[in-house]
């Protein structure tokens, strides 16, 4: 018989050898699913009941339907879903490790999920997917052709991220029309003792246009509004808002002081921010982007920078994220974010719950809480 070390017993907190000896013997006391023997000794039952649970967690498990994991998300979703599903992390996996786990997922596994700043092509190859809940609210990098032809249904995670990605917004017009990163450079660096930082400009009685006004662009209005800024916008079509609209973007910057692109990405809008649109905003006027890096010709920005033709730039988003055009990262007129535009606990929690929504939905037979029909 094994001999209990207390506290540190290798075999665990069920046995303590707690006082005396008895014919030379250890007296035990048996603590837990133990049975006293006459020979005084413990028959250690709990070694079936653990088989047991282990079977039935086993069983409980096979239950669970599959799902593949794209790519990494918030930690708290990922638990849920380790709770709900029987969870396969492609992202984990080499090349070849991606490809032995679609090959063993194939008939098993019906739905991925995956993130709006990933891409994985490689899912396409699993022949019994039916559904992709995505993470985000842009989808462009699903590649939609595929999905249409193999009949697999598309979800995101709109609305629960307006307020966040609004915030971060604002925060870029206040930064760059009152220079507030630079005047925390100022006094870190000491040089508020010798010299005076230079002015901003207020928000007050200034144009906010907007190009792409939905939901968060209206998310970002009723801020603006609180700070007393006029509001324009450039859309497809007008909607019943009681804002003033512009058939063009280039009409909307001739007619803006800050200029706020919320495109999304994808083909019909690379590159649909460029030279015209910043020299008809003019040298006094401020960029910002959080809508999708791609939808900017970052080259035409820059030179509209570097001659003065724009007063400066907030960006959330680039063309090639993580990758920023260099000549930006020396200018003091700009602003930079690193996408942050939904990172914060509760909207990343948020998001994950309307995914997770999305996936009971589709296990149970129901409607898609934020289907894509495109």
């Amino acid at each position: 018989m094994a001999r209990c070390y207390g506290e540190k017993c290798p075999y665990g907190p069920n046995l303590r050898n707690i006082a005396g000896q008895r014919n030379n013997s250890p007296i035990w006391v048996p603590i837990g699913p133990l049975t006293w023997l006459a020979n005084n000794q413990f028959q250690v039952i709990h070694s079936q009941q653990t088989k047991s649970r282990a079977a039935e967690r086993s069983d409980t498990m096979a239950d669970k339907p599959h799902l593949l994991l794209v790519t990494q998300f918030h930690p708290e979703t990922v638990g849920k879903l380790d709770l709900l599903y029987q969870t396969h992390h492609l992202w984990r996996q080499s090349s070849a490790g991606k490809q032995a786990l679609i090959r063993e997922l194939e008939g098993k596994c019906r739905v991925a999920a995956t993130a709006s700043w990933h891409r994985e092509d490689i899912i396409y190859q699993l022949n019994s997917l039916e559904f992709i809940a995505c993470f985000g609210v842009g989808v462009e990098l699903i590649d939609f052709s595929q999905t249409r032809s193999l009949g697999i249904r598309v979800s995101n995670t709109p609305e629960v991220l307006n307020d966040s990605v609004a915030d971060i917004a604002l925060a870029l017009i206040l930064a760059t029309l009152r220079n507030t990163i630079n005047a925390d450079k100022f006094v870190r660096s000491q040089e508020w003792t010798q010299h005076q930082f230079k002015f901003g400009h207020d928000l007050a009685g200034k144009t906010l246009g907007i190009i792409g006004l939905g939901r968060i662009g209206e998310a970002i209005v009723h801020r603006a509004l609180a700070f007393k800024m006029q509001i324009a916008y450039h859309n497809r079509s007008p909607k019943n808002l009681p804002y003033t609209y512009y058939t063009t973007a280039t009409e909307l910057a001739t007619n803006s002081d800050v200029l706020l692109c919320l495109l999304p990405g994808g083909e019909e809008t690379s590159n649909a921010i460029g030279a015209e649109v910043f020299e008809n905003l003019g040298p006094t006027g401020i960029f910002i982007n959080v809508g999708r890096g791609s939808s900017v010709d970052e080259e035409a920005l820059v030179t509209a920078l570097e001659a003065g033709l724009i007063a400066g730039a907030g960006l959330d988003v680039y063309a090639h994220e993580p990758a920023v055009p260099e000549a930006l990262l020396s200018m003091e007129q700009v602003v930079l974010f690193p996408h942050i535009g939904t990172s914060t606990v509760e909207t990343r929690c948020e998001m994950g719950n309307l995914l997770i929504r999305n996936l009971q939905a589709f296990f149970d037979n129901k409607a898609l809480i934020s289907e894509l029909n495109l």
